[in-house]
């Protein structure tokens, strides 16, 4: 019996081997069909999987999209205005295995008189009331500690500052400039570090070191409020609130929804677009191998009717064709979906200007598709089920 069975399974895979090498141009015609179709649809999906982290990276580009900010209170007190610095560390870090950024800021509006190469010595005298925003880390540090060269103390032991475009023009100062600041009778010095164009109302303020602007204001250990960059979907980043929200039931918790409704709007008509092109493409893509196998089962009646004359069942005779198609699906889908994500990457730079990463889960999946495709579009060998071995070699079919 076990001799049988391997003789069966030997006979069947050399049928397989014949099918396939019976006529090579149509099998080769088959195999661009579904190989053109998987690399479409890997590039495509390649490019919907890597959309979503790419317009998360371009709205935060607009800032933070969660907000803790002190509640309004009747009295006015420093108290009651601002935050503790503790409640920094009671922001979660993290959002679904994704990093949250946390940054604590301090506002004051301090008297600013320059130092510089650019100033005369009457424009030295005049003080410029501008905003002096203190910060912990988060975006401001990220930048300073992407550059090998920028300590946070300098080395004539003043501490760094950063200024706006607009203050910086209005104050008449380049980067190594002195600046004094001024709060009553407080004062700090602060060396001018970077120069940057934050495109916003960034560009009016001065950053230092939260120490500093806590020693100006005469806070110690308060902020005005904190921002997070949390990443994840619309939902996510609500149930990243909601949780805040029932942790710090005393503050103002609140997302800034025109970022994450907006990022979600836009992601959801990018990703309809290119599902609806995936299935287009796998449509015509089974029509061209369904038309293919049309003619593969016109001529193959002959095979068919011997088979079943010498006690070939029906079903092992569709199982042959299966297979067949199966086999085709598998090798079109494994050429064709490692074709597409290499596609993907310049389409991505094409659309977003920055190269998509290849998304490993990409490739199985479009194989996946290009198997179900082409096992789908055999269904005319079906028709090769109703022969009649008689009827055939009497030429009635």
């Amino acid at each position: 019996m076990a001799d049988l069975r391997a003789t069966n399974r030997a006979m069947f895979w050399r049928i397989i081997r014949r099918l396939l090498g019976a006529n090579r141009g149509r099998v080769l015609v088959i195999l661009l069909a579904l190989g053109a179709g998987a690399a479409i649809t890997a590039a495509l999906l390649n490019l919907q999987v890597d959309a979503k982290r790419r317009l998360t990276s371009e709205f935060l580009a607009f800032g933070s999209n969660v907000i803790v900010a002190p509640r309004n209170a009747p009295d006015r007190t420093a108290e009651s205005t601002t935050l503790e610095e503790t409640l920094l560390d009671q922001v979660p870090a993290t959002n679904e295995g994704n990093e949250v950024v946390r940054t604590g800021f301090l506002y004051l509006v301090a008297d600013v008189t320059a130092f510089s190469s650019n100033t005369n010595s009457d424009a030295a005298e005049r003080e410029t009331p501008v905003v002096v925003t203190g910060y912990t880390g988060g975006a401001q540090q990220q930048m300073l500690d992407s550059s090998p060269t920028a300590p946070a103390i300098q080395t004539d032991g003043l501490p760094y500052c950063n200024l706006g475009a607009r203050a910086a023009s209005q104050l008449h100062v380049k980067m190594h400039d002195k600046l004094v600041l001024r709060n009553g009778k407080t004062e700090e010095t602060c060396s001018v570090w970077y120069v940057l164009p934050y495109g916003g109302q960034e560009d009016n303020q001065i950053f230092v070191n939260i120490r500093t602007a806590q020693h100006l204001a005469g806070l110690p250990g308060r902020l005005s409020l904190v921002q997070a960059t949390v990443l994840g979907t619309p939902q996510s980043i609500e149930r990243y609130v909601a949780g805040l929200q029932q942790r710090l039931p005393n503050v103002d918790v609140r997302p800034i929804r025109q970022f994450t409704e907006g990022e979600a709007r836009i992601y959801n008509r990018i990703s309809g677009l290119l599902t609806a092109t995936v299935g287009i493409v796998l449509l015509l893509t089974g029509l061209c191998v369904m038309a293919a196998m049309t003619n593969v089962a016109m001529e193959r009646k002959m095979d068919v009717g011997l088979m079943k004359a010498i006690g070939g069942s029906v079903r092992r005779v569709l199982r042959l064709f299966l297979v067949e198609a199966a086999l085709l699906g598998i090798a079109g889908g494994l050429i064709g979906g490692a074709a597409g994500i290499f596609l993907s990457i310049g389409l991505g730079k094409a659309v977003f200007g920055v190269a998509a990463r290849p998304r490993l889960i990409v490739y199985p999946i479009s194989v996946g598709l290009t198997v179900f495709v082409a096992i789908l579009s055999a269904f005319p060998l079906r028709r090769l089920a109703s022969i009649r071995p008689a009827s055939l070699f009497r030429g009635e079919a």
